[in-house]
């Protein structure tokens, strides 16, 4: 890049963003392009020399967080025609830029370079722990964030709002809660439905470098990373841990990083001579053996045979969302890593004397399915998890009782279950009055805690016959305040004959839902309430 520079000012004394000089005894051109790059391709620094004598195009590198990439490289927004001032984009992924930009991005040149798929590094303890839980020992992320609603993951993942890797992870465990196969639609994404994996979360960072250096400093804090696959080999070859980390490649697929390179302006004959040049550079079988070995990414070409673990099988590839409303409705709901604050349910059970039985087993088993008795792939992604605040209020023809704990380990499970399993029937059914006990409590907590948020499941199997009418319900939610109006509500499951039109209604009122709990299982409503959307 230097010695370019040098050509340039002995040759012209005319500045531009892409030159080409030729001099009196240099017969070769000399291009530079000044590249917008993410900060993960600064790895490759030492194969560009090699570009720019063999091809005599220099590239001049901008490394910036992937969050500062977007913008810059739609036309207008700054200095040259592709944006910015620059001539080329080279990032881990370009996606959210395609769904931000689309017009934009349809008219640029992209070629992917290199891949990497977002995986989880385990320290080995955990790793065999998890493996001898898990069917012939395969891990999936179902299994992953199950680990983490008990506890026994710790991960750092880098902040999703601000990088590929991040997002990329949070799309991969999306995909796999949603459990459709494709791409996520906007009706794959609930609320509720990833808590127990976000509560395992305990470092970020807005790079990967930040975030590996934070796991190396910080070996207590974090049990697991995930990231790049070749961030993890990368790490796990330098010395810096005490003891190299488990790559595990879930089962259920994973989200591959192709670090595209953009040429900006397609239009400029010069720019693409340039681009064109890079590209067949970078294509050729001996300089991807060279980004395999130096950036440990595996190479494009088919006919390069990988080394070591990047022989390891990728498997299911997951869709990325091809709807931009997907990516920040899944954002929104992921929240702010660094500031984490346990949700809060309250059950308001119905005990009358018709749930006596086999609806009263059924109930129990439900409860018993949310603390970990369920091992399906939505049973682990929608289960109770550490931190996470559990109100349970039995009622009859009113409140029985009322007990709230804090998930920290099997003994608050079992206390929740033993609230359950005590009989204690009511002789008549006091919908509304137990509704109104609900946000009574919410109430007090949306006032304590305004960052905590709160929902409300009410299951009965019966009709309103005792306590308030609904009408009075409604008189009283309105008068309350504002904030716990908008923060909380509820999702009533319709179960036996319950009037499906009255928890319709209730729900309505207080922007929830209803579920239907009469043509499964309760324990398959208690679930599906979970997504709480």
């Amino acid at each position: 890049m230097r010695r370019g520079r040098w050509v340039l000012a002995l040759c012209l004394t005319l500045t531009l963003t892409v030159t080409v000089t030729a001099c009196s005894g240099d017969d070769d051109e000399k291009t530079t392009l000044r590249v917008l790059a993410g900060p993960d391709l600064a790895v490759l620094e030492p194969l560009l020399d090699e570009l720019r004598d063999e091809t005599g195009v220099e590239l001049d590198m901008d490394y910036r967080a992937d969050a500062d990439t977007g913008d810059d490289l739609v036309p207008g927004t700054g200095t040259g025609k592709g944006g910015g001032g620059h001539d080329l984009a080279w990032l881990s992924t370009d996606r959210s830029f395609r769904l931000r930009h689309k017009d934009t991005a349809q008219r640029l040149l992209r070629t992917p370079t290199m891949l990497s798929p977002v995986v989880v590094g385990l320290r080995p303890d955990v790793a065999r722990e998890l493996r001898a839980k898990s069917p012939e020992g395969r891990l999936s992320w179902a299994e992953i964030a199950d680990a983490a609603a008990t506890g026994t993951v710790r991960f750092g993942m880098a902040d999703p709002r601000q990088t590929g890797s991040g997002l990329a992870a949070l799309v991969g465990v999306a995909t796999a809660a949603a459990g459709t196969g494709g791409a996520l639609r906007e009706n794959d994404v609930s609320c509720d439905r990833l808590r127990g994996f976000r509560s395992g979360q305990k470092l970020t960072a807005d790079s990967t470098r930040d975030l590996l250096d934070d796991f190396v400093d910080h070996p207590g804090t974090a049990n697991a990373l995930i990231t790049y696959e070749s961030d993890l080999l990368a790490l796990n070859s330098v010395g810096r841990l005490k003891e190299k980390l488990e790559i595990v490649r879930p089962q259920d697929g994973m989200v591959l990083a192709d670090f595209p390179l953009l040429l900006l302006d397609p239009d400029d004959p010069d720019r693409r001579a340039a681009y064109d040049k890079v590209v067949e550079w970078l294509q050729r079988d001996s300089v991807q053996e060279k980004i395999m070995r130096t950036a440990l990414r595996r190479p494009v070409s088919p006919s390069v045979r990988r080394d070591g673990q990047l022989r390891a099988p990728v498997g299911n590839a997951l869709f990325f969302p091809d709807q931009l409303a997907v990516v920040e409705r899944l954002l929104d709901d992921y929240g702010d890593p660094r500031r984490r604050v346990p949700d809060q349910v309250i059950f308001l059970l119905d005990f009358s004397g018709s749930m006596r039985g086999e609806r009263m087993k059924a109930l129990r088993e439900a409860f018993a399915d949310l603390s970990g008795a369920d091992s399906s792939a939505t049973g682990k992604f929608a289960r109770f998890y550490q931190g996470e605040r559990l109100t349970v209020v039995r009622f009859g023809g009113r409140v029985l009782e009322e007990k709230t704990v804090t998930v920290g380990g099997q003994k608050d499970l079992t206390t929740l279950a033993d609230l359950v399993a005590r009989g204690g029937y009511g002789d008549a059914t006091a919908v509304w009055t137990a509704l109104d006990h609900g946000y009574r409590t919410a109430s007090t907590v949306v006032a304590d805690d305004p960052e905590r948020a709160v929902s409300i499941v009410l299951m009965t199997d019966g009709e309103n016959n005792s306590g308030i009418a609904y009408e009075e319900f409604v008189r009283r939610y309105e008068a309350r305040a504002a904030e716990t109006r908008a923060a909380v509500h509820t999702y009533p499951v319709h179960f036996g004959e319950a009037d499906a039109g009255a928890l319709r209604r209730a729900a309505t009122k207080t922007g929830g839902r209803m579920v239907d709990a009469r043509g499964s299982s309760l324990s398959e409503a208690f679930k599906e309430i979970r997504g709480c959307r």
